[in-house]
């Protein structure tokens, strides 16, 4: 976990990496029905990785809900049922 949010209400972030690279940050956004899906919010530039833990520092100092969970595993869309 890399920010612990609101229990009840938070927007949640998954950051999803292989063997610590690749990472790619979904985020559960509202359709227009009314329903919310797992959206690609960013992905990791292999030649500016810092990039990416600054634009999630700026969202977890922006949101004190915010929670930011990291899955490092392979395939991790499987979990959050993007395949």
């Amino acid at each position: 976990m890399l920010q612990k949010g609101e229990p009840d209400g938070g927007t949640i972030l998954v950051v999803l990496t292989e063997r610590g690279t690749g990472a790619r940050v979904y985020e559960r956004m509202p359709r227009a029905d009314g329903t919310r899906a797992w959206q690609l919010s960013r992905r990791e530039d292999p030649d500016n990785k810092i990039e990416l833990q600054e634009w999630l520092d700026r969202r977890g100092f922006q949101d004190p809900d915010l929670w930011i969970v990291e899955l490092d595993i392979a395939n991790g869309e499987r979990f959050i049922g993007i395949n």
